[in-house]
């Protein structure tokens, strides 16, 4: 089988390189690049192992003067922002050379493969439809504070990233290729020169604005993924018809998700639903223009079906305006007409206001769109143009069932603890109790039970803000539900759920909103539980067990067709409980939920909060599928996508149509195949191996000192104070484990090199059953060759450990000044690292990690000389800023936080992570 070179890689790497070097040289000196040039030959001789180099870049990184340790810095961001748009172009390169060379079979992980893989397992077509029909995928977006990169930037790279792929084009002629080349220079001189810091944080409504900017890749690709469905199906059931289910859709927390964030307020939500709307039918004009230019059939060359025409003359009777608008349209071109029937009609679905009613002659939501569509496709199908249904107009029916004039579901996501305030406020306010959060469970049950529903006024005069901002927020998800239809939201998440009163506080405040509102609607608000931390994921099962037992509830869940979403959290489980711990927590979890489902006749659907990094849950979203119980997948699946990731997946179109096939590849192999049966042995091994890798990191975690080391070896306080996201650093502000958020956690030790969250823990739990008996040591080898879970468990420590770095994390060590805290914190890192690297590489194999992964072990390789400069800068800027004296000027402090900002942005880029 032919290869596509690396050579091509490399190529684009020294091209860009050198273009970057002629930019510096252009805008900051000969001077300035030599320097660059010193720093970065000191740190590859370092990493060959010259100790001379290793001395001589530790002595000379300290003596940078600020603007010395500026253009260094900024060199190495971009010379990555470079490097990663050329090792994308060269994976689309490999991954177009598999598909020509495996034509007319599949590659893998695709649909085809998946739909190949039920053809080889017997599946007749009507199995297959039962197999897709139970797939209902949802990826759901999430402005976390973790995307360090200004969407500016952003915008520059993508226009380099399509030059590059220009380049490659076969037919190229020398002027053009010379043109494109010059192209590159002048977006990466302008990107040069452009200020890679946000001067402010981003409000929530930009965070909206920058999640709706990947609106158009989605449009493209979304159709291209539906359509990979029915050719596969042709491919491989030939002549069989198949009706194609909405497997696929998306949703998002921009704009809903108030957790510890107050400035996502019932204004801003309502500002948000009427921006997706808007977004939505943009994208339906816009085919509108397409559908017209294309659909100019006449009725003197083809037939039409009579009753576009019929239905065109009675819309036309009862919307005067509307036969306004078709009158200069020739009625022999019947399409056209009808789809300037739809454009009138898109144009008039906009309201003023999220609770106000469509304009007459609008759609109220994308089922009404899509049937007028269908119209179309329809009349085309018996008429002989059975090809432009299938195509264009195919499209667009896709287009209107995935996004509908909604674009993404809204979902909405608070704290159960202020729920809690919330509901105490309010109960006393009413007069029915008072201190109801400090009831016992039980009590506060049988209060909302009795009070529920509330029709009655309340007095606003005495609530607090927050109170006051909630009831605002229900009456708006009434009114939004009614106005756009049940499709605009998504779900309500609950963080940290406990108990039956956690969700029955919301299911109050819904029904309060619904016995309020002026027009009721019979539509129920999905309810999500969020199980996020050790303790809690070991009690999911009797929550939920206590939650569908509740007979209001219970009534609740069987308003939804008995289905039941649950959250599970990857990010807060990994900081309270360490890496192995929250894998297996999660996944037991997963397994115990699903059985107490059952016992109550309830369908559920899990929500996986799986971050971007290696930490929280990151990694390979379909490798994560696959590794989920196979007992707790029945094809339907929410899956967040978080921060950076968001660019790394959907910046390009090609990256996103195969994300997107991967993960609905393994959604429905995984559901629809019988999965590898985990053996009793299996299962008590992964147990002590849990236990023991919890106490572990716990033991360092719980360290006397451990939170003054943490702030001191990381650059958490920095992290916390960048303007790359709108939320808190954490829920309440105070200086502990507990209530630091997830994301700046992993991120502070992402930054360092320590990469702590993706594998503390597993190394002492490893090495003592392998140094206890050879039989154990065997179960969980066998263990990662056969189960999905623990391959994917072990290949993501395995990834993040290769990208650790001790030499690097021992100078942020230093800066801790308390001598004691240092050594007893640093000795406990270093030592499991060396545990855990052992361990790894005896069960994998190889001399070193990632060995069997050559394209990894070379792109860290590679990039380790650029990074590790970044670091040494960084580390240098944290103790000059942590030095200055008293009398330090405000200009002096901003240069530093200016400079650090600097060092994190291209250390996450050089990563390919941040949190």
């Amino acid at each position: 089988m032919a290869t596509i070179s690396s050579d091509l890689l490399r190529r684009d790497v020294r091209t860009l390189g050198d273009m970057l070097g002629e930019v510096i040289t252009e805008s900051a000196g000969s001077e300035a690049l030599a320097l660059i040039e010193t720093i970065r030959q000191l740190s590859r001789r370092r990493r060959s192992g010259d100790h001379v180099a290793e001395a001589e870049l530790a002595e000379r990184i300290p003596q940078l003067t600020i603007p010395e340790a500026r253009v260094v810095a900024r060199a190495f961001s971009v010379f990555f922002d470079l490097a990663n748009l050329a090792e994308d172009r060269h994976r689309i390169r490999v991954l177009r050379a598999r598909v020509q060379e495996t034509a007319p079979n599949p590659i893998s992980e695709t649909i085809a493969a998946g739909i190949a893989k039920l053809r080889e397992a017997g599946f007749t077509a009507d199995q297959v439809q039962a197999a897709i029909n139970a797939v209902k995928i949802e990826l759901v977006f999430t402005a976390h504070p973790s995307e360090a990169k200004r969407r500016s930037i952003r915008a520059k790279l993508r226009r380099m990233r399509h030059a590059l792929q220009e380049r490659d084009r076969p037919d190229l002629l020398p002027r053009e290729c010379e043109r494109l080349e010059m192209q590159i220079r002048a977006d990466l001189t302008v990107l040069w020169q452009t200020d890679f810091l946000r001067p402010s944080k981003p409000t929530v409504l930009e965070e909206v604005e920058r999640g709706l900017s990947i609106t158009p890749r989605l449009v493209e690709v979304v159709p291209q993924v539906y359509d990979s469905l029915r050719r596969a199906l042709e491919m491989y059931y030939p002549g069989k018809k198949f009706d194609i289910p909405l497997f696929l859709r998306f949703g998002s927390w921009m704009g809903g998700d108030r957790d510890g964030n107050p400035h996502v307020t019932a204004a801003v939500s309502r500002q948000t639903l009427l921006w997706l709307r808007e977004s939505a039918i943009a994208q339906h004009l816009a085919m509108c223009k397409k559908m017209y230019d294309f659909l100019s059939l006449s009725t003197h060359e083809i037939p039409v079906e009579s009753v576009i025409v019929q239905r065109l003359a009675e819309r036309s009777a009862t919307w005067p305006e509307l036969a306004k608008s078709l009158e200069p349209v020739t009625p022999l071109e019947v399409y056209r007409r009808w789809v300037c029937m739809i454009q009138w009609r898109l144009q008039k679905s906009m309201p003023v206001d999220a609770g106000a009613s469509i304009p007459i002659g609008g759609y109220r939501d994308g089922a009404d769109l899509f049937a007028d569509l269908q119209v179309i496709q329809d009349s085309l199908t018996v008429h002989h143009s059975q090809l432009l249904a299938e195509t264009e107009v195919q499209r667009w029916l896709d287009l209107a069932r995935v996004f509908g004039l909604h674009l993404t579901r809204l979902d909405v996501r608070q704290d159960a603890r202020r729920y809690r305030e919330i509901m105490t406020d309010i109960l006393s306010t009413l007069g029915i109790v008072e201190g109801y959060g400090d009831l016992p469970e039980e009590k506060r049950c049988e209060v909302l039970s009795k009070s529920l529903p509330w029709t009655k006024p309340i007095a606003t005069d005495k609530l607090a803000p927050l109170t006051l901002d909630t009831l605002e927020l229900f009456r708006l998800l009434h009114e939004a539900v009614r106005s756009f239809g049940p499709d605009c939201l998504g779900g309500h998440v609950i963080s940290l759920t406990q108990c039956p009163s956690d969700v029955l506080n919301v299911l109050w405040l819904w029904r309060w909103a619904q016995a309020t509102a002026t027009e009721t609607i019979d539509d129920e608000l999905r309810i999500i539980p969020l199980f996020e931390k050790i303790e809690d994921l070991k009690n999911a099962s009797q929550t939920l067990d206590a939650i569908l037992s509740h007979p209001l509830y219970r009534e609740h869940v069987s308003r939804l067709q008995n289905r039941q979403v649950i959250m599970v959290g990857y990010s807060d489980s990994t900081k309270d409980g360490g890496y192995l711990a929250a894998c297996w927590g999660l996944y037991q979890a997963q397994s115990q939920l699903q059985a107490v489902a059952e016992k109550h006749d309830v369908s559920l659907t899990f929500f996986h909060g799986r971050g971007g990094s290696l930490g929280r849950g990151g990694g390979p979203a379909a490798r994560g599928i696959l590794s989920l119980p196979p007992e707790a997948l029945d094809g339907t699946l929410r899956l967040t996508e978080q921060g950076e990731v968001l660019a790394e997946r959907y910046d390009d179109t090609q990256v996103a149509f195969r994300h997107l096939e991967q993960v609905a590849w393994a959604t429905l192999t995984a559901s629809a195949l019988p999965g590898v049966e985990v053996k009793p042995a299996w299962r008590d091994m992964i147990d002590e191996l849990s236990k023991r890798s919890y106490t572990a990191y716990r033991e360092l975690v719980d360290q006397p000192g451990f939170i003054q080391f943490f702030a001191s070896a990381t650059p958490i306080d920095e992290i916390e104070n960048l303007p790359i996201g709108s939320r808190p650093a954490r829920r309440r502000g105070e200086r502990s484990l507990g209530d630091l958020r997830a994301i700046p956690w992993v991120f502070s030790w992402t930054q360092n090199r320590c990469m702590i969250p993706a594998w503390y823990g597993l190394g002492t739990a490893l090495a003592e059953v392998k140094y206890r008996d050879r039989t154990s040591w065997n179960t969980i080898c066998e263990m990662y060759r056969a189960w999905p879970f623990m391959q994917a468990t072990i290949d993501n420590a395995v990834l993040a450990l290769a990208k650790a770095d001790m030499y690097i994390a021992h100078h942020y060590a230093d800066l801790e000044e308390d001598s004691d805290i240092r050594q007893r914190c640093w000795s406990l890192i270093a030592a499991e690292r060396d545990r855990t690297r052992q361990a790894l590489l005896d069960m994998v194999g190889g001399g070193e990690l990632l060995a069997t992964n050559p394209w990894f072990y070379s792109s860290i390789d590679a990039r380790n000389p650029y990074i590790d400069p970044l670091n040494l800068i960084q580390v240098d800027l944290l103790r000059r800023r942590r030095t200055l004296p008293a009398e330090a000027t405000d200009a002096e402090r901003e240069q530093l936080r200016d400079m650090l900002r600097l060092t994190v942005q291209g250390i996450a880029a050089g990563m390919r992570t941040t949190g």
